[in-house]
């Protein structure tokens, strides 16, 4: 397997890499834009672009800003609403894996920003009919995580007539380099499919499950060329006018909202995926059985680039995290009344043979990893040198953690109580 000579991304990567004749990887050439871009000029060109949206006739909200309480969350509502003066209406979707500590996230981001604030709610059971059929489908135990949350902001945008959708960093860009910051991509009904949603939509899963039906999906269904075209609604990345730089975003937030981070099971970053019991756990552990890397990764690669780490740190991090089945898989399978011998026999046929083979025993190994990719001429020439260490900060839970999924929580904070669910 090639691996980049920077980072530690592999040739593999779900979302396409590529790289140059030095085996630098895509992601981290893009990732060297943001020392070349002028970034007064781009937030110039956006507060431009807000002034057509801000204070609009007959609308309460000029924007809708997705949020599920997690630190870059913060930062987006607190730069849109206190430094570019607009009125947002957040919009969640309730992934039904939430945690006591992102529960009191996303009540003090609604109550210390003093925002309004939509919730979707889908029925538990048929998000485990939709769980079920995309395990079965396509591997992926997240998929309705990720069509709910980049779906529900855009029915609310078309249905209250709010045409535009504020997101924060762009996930391909900034992962894998698919675009260019000066390319100003928008978030479409296209990219959506293409890249989140692995070009499997909604009526795809028709016929998978046979209870499932077009009103179950109902809230994972993209509003109509019709619709959109009527409400003009436009999806914009933050990221692509400012400096995106999430640790040093989130300590802000630490510092001015007191959000909370908490020690994570599969990543030493203690920032992210916080408020969700799956998404560093088995939602990543699927990641490594398929493709032989996990959130360690993506989170060390990141450090690399903004030279926290170096490469040898990273993969230090990595053999820590990557490739251990979590406790929380035994939660997930619970939750999802399927045996752990369903749960792999579903992910076996989207294992990537360019990296796992059996053995002769029948069992899945590695045959390759970025630990056969530490040293060599390439890699020195590519380094980047660790100018800027941080470590994340782990902030005093306000409560135990417990050991369940939390399907709805507290939305509001105060001095008296701090409790994710009442009581």
């Amino acid at each position: 397997m090639k691996y980049c000579t920077r980072c530690l991304y592999p040739a593999n990567h779900p979302l396409g890499i590529t790289f140059d004749d030095k085996g630098i990887c895509s992601g981290c050439l893009v990732h060297d834009e943001k020392y070349e871009i002028d970034w007064i000029q781009k937030r110039k060109d956006f507060e431009e672009i807000l002034a057509q949206y801000r204070n609009r006739q007959n609308s309460h909200y000029d924007c809708i800003i997705p949020v599920s309480g997690v630190g870059d969350d913060f930062f987006v509502v607190d730069m849109i609403k206190n430094q570019f003066n607009m009125n947002p209406l957040l919009v969640t979707y309730n992934t039904h894996f939430n945690t006591k500590v992102g529960i009191r996230n996303l009540a003090r981001l609604i109550t210390e920003l003093d925002c309004d604030h939509m919730m979707s709610t889908v029925g538990p059971e048929t998000i485990k009919r939709i769980t079920r059929a995309t395990m079965k489908m396509i591997g992926d135990m997240y998929w309705h995580v990720l069509a709910g949350t980049r779906t529900f902001p855009v029915q609310v945008a078309t249905k209250f007539n709010i045409p535009l959708v504020i997101w924060g960093v762009n996930g391909w860009l900034d992962q894998v380099g698919m675009f260019s910051h000066y390319d100003e991509v928008e978030m479409t009904k296209k990219v959506r499919k293409e890249h989140a949603l692995r070009r499997i939509d909604a009526e795809a899963l028709l016929g998978i499950d046979p209870d499932l039906s077009p009103k179950d999906l109902q809230p994972f269904t993209y509003p109509s060329d019709t619709q959109l075209e009527k409400s003009r609604v436009r999806g914009l990345y933050l990221g692509n006018y400012i400096f995106w730089d999430s640790q040093a975003q989130i300590e802000k937030m630490i510092s001015n909202y007191n959000y909370e981070s908490i020690s994570q099971k599969g990543t030493f970053n203690t920032y992210e995926t916080v408020n969700c019991w799956n998404n560093d756990t088995v939602n990543d552990y699927i990641k490594y059985l398929k493709y032989g890397y996990g959130k360690a990764t993506d989170h060390a690669t990141r450090d690399i680039r903004l030279k926290r780490l170096t490469r040898e740190e990273g993969i230090k991090l990595v053999q820590k995290y990557d490739n251990n089945e979590p406790d929380e898989l035994n939660l997930f399978l619970q939750w999802l009344d399927i045996t752990k011998d369903d749960f792999y026999s579903y992910i076996e046929p989207f294992r990537d043979e360019n990296i796992w083979q059996k053995n002769s025993d029948g069992l899945w190994i590695v045959n390759d990893s970025i630990a056969n990719h530490i040293t060599g001429l390439d890699i020195e020439n590519a380094r980047l040198d660790n100018i800027n260490p941080k470590e994340y900060i782990q902030t005093q839970l306000l409560e135990d953690e417990g050991d369940d999924y939390i399907l709805m929580g507290r939305t509001y904070i105060d001095e008296k109580n701090f409790k994710a669910i009442e009581g």
